[in-house]
């Protein structure tokens, strides 16, 4: 009988995009992104996840937002500096949250193309570590 591939692949391909999210251009300018940028995502055991964004500065122009490791990919384009996103999630992930990580694209006219990634998270845990990154 063949093994399933799959979830060893989508954590491999998880902590590439990890190591190139960490690895990124220098470190000097993550307070500013830390200060400008938020991101949550929460699971609910009515089944979804809720994720959102919000850009203090309200000069973000677009937003690609996707998660990864589902079987369909989800992604959505925003136009808007703040947004609430509902998606439902069925079940809790067998191999845990970390395989959906929640990735976003982000164009803003003064700190250029800007990356963040997060994890999604329940309610009653504290919320995981974003990562910034400037491409």
């Amino acid at each position: 009988m063949a093994k399933k591939l799959g979830p060893p692949i989508v954590l491999g391909v998880v902590t590439v995009l990890a190591i190139l999210f960490l690895t990124g251009n220098g470190t000097d300018d993550k307070d500013i992104l830390r200060q400008t940028f938020q991101i949550d995502a929460v699971y609910y055991d009515s089944g979804h996840v809720e994720i959102s964004f919000l850009d203090k500065s309200d000069k973000t122009t677009l937003v690609v937002m996707e998660i990864l490791g589902m079987d369909e990919s989800f992604q959505k384009t925003f136009s808007t500096s703040e947004f609430i996103e509902i998606v439902p999630f069925s079940n809790l992930p067998k191999y845990g949250w970390a395989i959906h990580p929640i990735v976003l694209e982000i164009d803003h006219p003064e700190l250029g193309h800007i990356q963040l990634k997060t994890e999604i998270h329940s309610l009653d845990e504290p919320a995981p570590t974003v990562i910034y990154s400037r491409p």
